[in-house]
């Protein structure tokens, strides 16, 4: 398999796992709409987050989550009403990142940006 593609399921996995952990209810993991993948789609209480998982090895050419774009943006929230329709969800929705630095199993570094950026201020 392509290290860039382990390292980012090895984030993707380990975000799922922190966020379960911090009582966050995991609907989805990678659904897609159109030409758009949502992560993660989970709940906080009666909270929808969209969460876009941002993974490197290192930060040396900066941060994981500088490397979400304005494009990235309207993708999750085409994605996010597509997904609302589907269920029928008509109340509060919320963007999150999770930036993680995988090094190997066990040496990783994660930070959880909630309400990360807001539908049409992008």
């Amino acid at each position: 398999m392509v290290d860039h593609i382990y390292t980012g399921q090895q984030g993707e996995a380990i975000a799922v796992s922190f966020l379960s952990e911090k009582g966050y209810e995991i609907l989805e993991t990678n659904w897609r709409y159109k030409r758009a993948e949502v992560d993660i789609i989970a709940k906080e209480g009666k909270i929808l987050v969209f969460i876009e998982v941002k993974t490197r090895s290192t930060d040396y050419f900066g941060e994981p989550e500088a490397f979400i774009t304005d494009k990235k943006k309207r993708l999750l929230s085409d994605a996010a009403s597509a997904y609302m329709e589907e269920i029928g969800h008509d109340w509060e929705i919320r963007f999150d990142y999770v930036s993680v630095i995988y090094k190997d199993e066990g040496n990783f570094h994660l930070k959880h940006f909630k309400d990360a950026f807001f539908l049409g201020l992008f």
